[in-house]
């Protein structure tokens, strides 16, 4: 029997306050951002079907992830993305470089950038999440739209968490 996705919440929290002393005072200025995504098994919106989570190691040629049929569940079960409802990268606090995502050449997933050349940069201990409850997410197109590439940002390596999430 093959693995289905259970509820999966993600939650971005961001709470944020401006200070300034005044002549007879001071003021604040506060910003709050607060979002939940909840996930269940299926194709649609607020849906998806499997996950892959992983701790990876890339160098400066980087890794190009397989979306559809080149990586496997943590059952390891073969996983075949037909959408991406989230990726989320983790850069490790103790890399020295910056771990670059996009950028893959041929056969990209770019439905999330501008085009092919377009990368994210993801700074030591910082973190990238990129989120679609819609029923449509990412596409992915099997041979021709289904490579995800991860490289360290120059010569050397770098460690980074992934989850990516999306339907089967």
């Amino acid at each position: 029997m093959a693995a289905t996705l259970g509820s999966t919440t993600i939650a971005v929290n961001v709470a944020a306050s401006l200070v300034n002393a005044l002549d007879l005072g001071s003021g604040s200025a506060p910003s709050n951002l607060r979002e939940t995504y909840t996930f269940t098994n299926g194709v649609g919106a607020n849906q998806a079907g499997n996950v892959f989570a992983d701790q990876r190691t890339t160098d400066d040629t980087g890794e190009s992830l397989d979306l559809a049929g080149g990586l496997t569940n943590a059952f390891g079960e073969t996983i075949t993305f037909t959408a991406i409802k989230a990726i989320v990268i983790r850069a490790a606090s103790t890399n020295t470089l910056n771990v670059v995502v996009g950028a893959g050449g041929v056969n990209s997933l770019i439905n999330w950038v501008g085009d092919a050349s377009d990368t994210i940069i993801v700074r030591p201990g910082g973190t990238f999440a990129l989120i679609a409850s819609d029923a449509d997410g990412y596409g992915v197109t099997a041979g021709t739209g289904d490579l995800l590439k991860v490289a360290a940002s120059a010569t050397g390596s770098v460690t980074y968490d992934i989850i990516l999430i999306g339907e089967v």
